[in-house]
């Protein structure tokens, strides 16, 4: 990729196609610090509804050095929205179109445009378990999550990328071979002579009582949304999805319905996978 397609691809990110998704691709495999280059990628795996933008935008955030800027942009309306002028294009261009025959033509649903692999893969879960795989597809897991500008607590859950495990470095020994000088010889000194008065340590008085205070679970379900629960459900954590759906069915008392079948589809899932 040049610079004159980077440039352009910079002001119109609509306009990538597979062939400059690739090209992005290599970029960032060169320089995976280039966060131009994810965003654009993560606009193109969003404009295609792709199974693999939930993941990118978890390894977008990896990458950026603020990530308020990055939730700022994936929630503003230039990358939610198709641009309304690509839309229109398209649309004459379907309008345009001048037809001399007519043809029907039966499209078979078995057929995906997904992989071989992919295919051989969804099939074999399908035939397995037909139950599980409509409960996935009812589900929609694996669609781009959509965060709003007020879901900042469900961008954040989301990106909860891995427990953090201390660096475990071993301990240098001093190799000071310098003789001690006068004035750290004297505080050596102090120590050892309190060492060998043998202080006593006060004994703790084992019936009194010291007042603890109750640890509360904050309770969070004003912050509940149906990305939340979406965001629970990607993560695999099907109890935390299932809490949250029956907290939105007390919020949202219209759509009990909706969220109670995606409650039944989640067990189905949580039975499944235990």
């Amino acid at each position: 990729m040049n610079l004159t397609d980077y440039t352009y691809l910079l002001n119109k990110p609509d306009a990538i196609n597979e062939r400059y998704a690739e090209s992005l691709e290599k970029v960032m495999e060169e320089f995976p610090y280039f966060q131009s280059a994810r965003v654009m990628r993560l606009k193109h795996l969003y404009n295609q509804d792709s199974y693999k933008y939930n993941q990118a935008l978890k390894v977008s955030a990896a990458y950026t050095t603020d990530r308020s800027m990055l939730f700022d942009f994936i929630t503003s309306d230039d990358f939610v929205a198709v641009q309304k002028g690509l839309y229109e294009r398209k649309l004459q261009e379907l309008l345009n179109i001048h037809v001399v025959e007519s043809e029907i033509v039966v499209v078979n649903k078995s057929q995906s445009t997904a992989n071989p692999l992919e295919q051989s893969i969804l099939s074999s879960i399908q035939q397995s378990n037909p139950e599980e795989s409509l409960a996935i597809e009812k589900l929609e897991i694996g669609k781009p999550l959509e965060f709003s500008k007020d879901e900042k607590h469900s961008f954040e859950e989301w990106l909860q990328l891995a427990r953090f495990t201390p660096i475990i470095r071993e301990e240098k020994k001093e190799t000071n071979t310098q003789p001690f000088s006068e004035e750290k010889k004297k505080k050596l000194d102090l120590i050892d002579k309190f060492i060998e008065s043998n202080p006593k340590i006060p004994a703790i008085d084992r019936e009194k009582t010291i007042p603890v205070k109750e640890s509360k679970d904050e309770d969070i379900s004003y912050l509940m949304t149906e990305t939340l629960a979406r965001v629970y459900l990607e993560q695999k954590k099907y109890s935390k999805a299932i809490q949250a759906y029956e907290i939105l069915i007390l919020k949202y008392p219209e759509k009990s319905s909706f969220f109670a079948d995606r409650i039944s589809d989640i067990k189905i899932l949580q039975q499944n996978n235990n």
